[in-house]
């Protein structure tokens, strides 16, 4: 749904009602100097370039930057972003590793003390200086301009694994027609008989169910571990080419009828949540699994990484430090109230992974009464839990061959809604930044769209091998847990510390006519960034390797991880040197200049093009290193 977002050319004019607007057009270009650039930028001499561009730029300078259609457009697409897979696998997996309810009291802690506050942070640097992720940070704090780049880098990292739950649930929907469901037996050709059980398992915990064996040896054909590849399983490839197709064409021209859709992406996964509850309350055992949900186990709370991964959850869940938020508020109304926006996506994705905990630990209940065992020693790891779990609750559902199909095609939904967004923050950052040379070169911009997703079906390659669950597994440990921490605390070190709480208290005001209350101002300044600075020090201090199920990764599959982290990471520091590089004087002289932020906060309603014109070293991003 992120598909609705729409740019216009930096020299554009306004056009006429009738001619549609072009999306992503805006071309960051370096603007020329200005009496009124703010101290330590008058070192930028004009040059032939910069003439040009002030030329060309003159005319739309007073262009209105496109906006939703409707209030109501831009509180679906945020929630449709931030309520995806993640709370249908990521928050119960979480829940069953971190001991149940014990889990929820570090998730709702970081979701008040960093959630929250975060949220409408970014909603309000996106929708006061309406730019994307990178510009937005670079003029914010140029010195971690870096950090904008880090985030559009690490949304397209996750949009590479992230489609391959996509075709995952296209497997388990195109084998749900049939007139019964293949993981409900062990008489098919991937089952191991000697260990697999349909049934009762009695108290041989050796035994596999039929579901975990489908999973496993049919969809996955999982090998020992990452050390042996086993080869493409290629009816998993020609899934994974048929997601990103559907992205493709999801996002190539826009969805015209996006209000449309988003009341069914928004309701339809609601609706078939709900009715798996009611059917799985009624199943022998679902209260075991609820009681193993709500009961905290306190001795969790003494774990580090039970906090990192709360923090992790909150962060992944509401889309934090992926730059995504940024975009989507870039083009509100300059009055538009985010703070009642934040407010409703985090109540809407918080409500929607705990209704979705219920439903998950029912049906572990009844797998585990069903199999006589405890509830905690269900052995279903990662998004394997939702890939396991919910195909045998479906299987003890009246009509399932009704309810089957329906449900694999909510977790379609759910991920497109998000992968729309993380593949076209980085399509949008390629055109702001190099738009023209760009289209010179592929001359449609819907070329560019097709090569982003050819790269990243080329990249999601690898998690579709016979040994693709353990490269899954690392890149997500990697991806969603050490990388997002890292750069969402040094977003909040730009934005809070180096820009400063008083500085943003003064954008929210000259949008909506009041300060915002001690509780954002508090958060800001202290818990946010402590808190996520703490989470940070004791995930290094107390490292947990990546591991799947009872399989511990070799050393240098490890290295790998880390090298994985550092894709994003690595702009941080390499902005930071280029920005001190580019100005001239003593060293501390340099750190001065560079944390100056370049954002107007005298105007009631800043446009970016005024802005790019009198703040031209704001919008030098790599693209002048030499």
């Amino acid at each position: 749904m992120y598909d609705t977002v729409k740019r216009c050319t930096g020299n554009c004019v306004k056009e006429k009602p009738s001619r549609p607007s072009n999306r992503f057009q805006t071309t960051m270009e370096v603007g020329a100097g200005d009496p009124k650039t703010p101290p330590g930028e008058g070192d930028y001499a004009l040059n032939p370039l910069d003439l040009k561009v002030v030329a060309e730029r003159t005319v739309g300078a007073e262009a209105q930057r496109p906006t939703w259609s409707g209030r109501l457009d831009f509180i679906l697409a945020t929630v449709g972003y931030a309520v995806g897979l993640g709370n249908v696998w990521r928050f119960p997996y979480l829940c069953y590793s971190s001991g149940g309810g014990a889990f929820m009291i570090p998730y709702f802690t970081m979701m008040f003390l960093c959630g929250i506050p975060l949220l409408f942070m970014e909603f309000s640097i996106g929708q006061y200086t309406r730019l994307g992720p990178v510009h937005t940070l670079a003029k914010i704090c140029p010195l971690l301009k870096g950090v904008g780049l880090a985030t559009v880098v690490i949304s397209f990292v996750f949009s590479t694994y992230y489609n391959v739950l996509l075709s995952w649930a296209l497997y388990y929907f195109f084998n749900s027609f049939g007139a019964t469901l293949p993981w409900t037996s062990c008489n098919n050709t991937w089952n191991a008989v000697g260990n697999c059980s349909s049934g009762f398992a009695g108290n041989s915990t050796h035994l596999q169910s039929a579901s975990q064996q489908f999973f496993d040896h049919s969809l996955l054909q999982k090998t020992s571990g990452i050390e042996e590849s086993g080869g493409i399983c290629w009816e998993l490839f020609g899934y994974l080419i048929l997601s990103w197709v559907i992205v493709y064409l999801c996002i190539f021209k826009g969805i015209k009828s996006t209000g449309k859709v988003v009341y069914f992406t928004t309701v339809f996964p609601y609706f078939v949540l709900f009715a798996l509850l009611i059917n799985n309350v009624q199943l022998p055992g679902a209260k075991n699994g609820i009681l193993y949900f709500v009961t905290p186990v306190w001795g969790k709370l003494f774990e580090v990484q039970v906090w990192v991964n709360a923090a992790a959850q909150v962060f992944n869940s509401i889309g934090i430090a992926f730059g995504s938020m940024i975009s989507m508020a870039s083009y509100n109304k300059f009055s538009n109230n985010i703070m009642r926006d934040a407010l409703i996506v985090v109540i809407a994705n918080s409500f929607t992974s705990i209704l979705a905990g219920f439903v998950i630990f029912s049906a572990i209940g009844y797998m585990a009464h069903i199999h006589n065992l405890p509830v905690e020693n269900i052995a279903t790891d990662g998004p394997g839990l939702v890939f396991v779990v919910y195909p045998e609750v479906l299987s003890t559902m009246p009509v399932f061959q009704l309810w089957a199909p329906l449900f694999f095609f909510m977790l379609l939904s759910l991920g497109l809604d998000s992968q729309f967004a993380n593949i076209e923050v980085a399509i949008t950052f390629i055109k702001d930044e190099f738009g023209p040379q760009v289209l010179r070169f592929l001359k449609r911009e819907e070329l560019l769209t097709l090569v982003m997703c050819i790269i990243g079906f080329i990249l999601g390659i690898p998690h579709v091998t016979k040994g693709g669950i353990y490269v899954f597994q690392l890149m997500d440990h990697y991806t969603a847990v050490v990388s997002l921490v890292f750069l969402a605390f040094f977003e909040i070190v730009a934005v809070c510390w180096i820009f400063g709480v008083p500085r943003l208290c003064l954008m929210v005001n000259r949008m909506h006519g009041k300060t915002p209350n001690i509780y954002f101002r508090v958060c800001w300044l202290l818990l946010s960034p402590l808190l996520v600075l703490c989470i940070l020090i004791f995930s290094m201090v107390q490292y947990t390797p990546a591991h799947y199920g009872k399989y511990t990764y070799p050393g240098w599959a490890e290295g790998v991880g880390w090298g994985i982290s550092l894709v994003s990471i690595v702009w941080i520091p390499l902005g930071a040197i280029q920005e001190i590089c580019s100005h001239k004087g003593s060293l501390l002289q340099r750190l001065k200049t560079a944390i100056i932020s370049t954002i107007d906060l005298d105007a009631d309603d800043p446009l970016p093009e005024k802005q790019n014109l009198e703040n031209p070293a704001s919008e030098t991003l790599f693209t002048s290193v030499a």
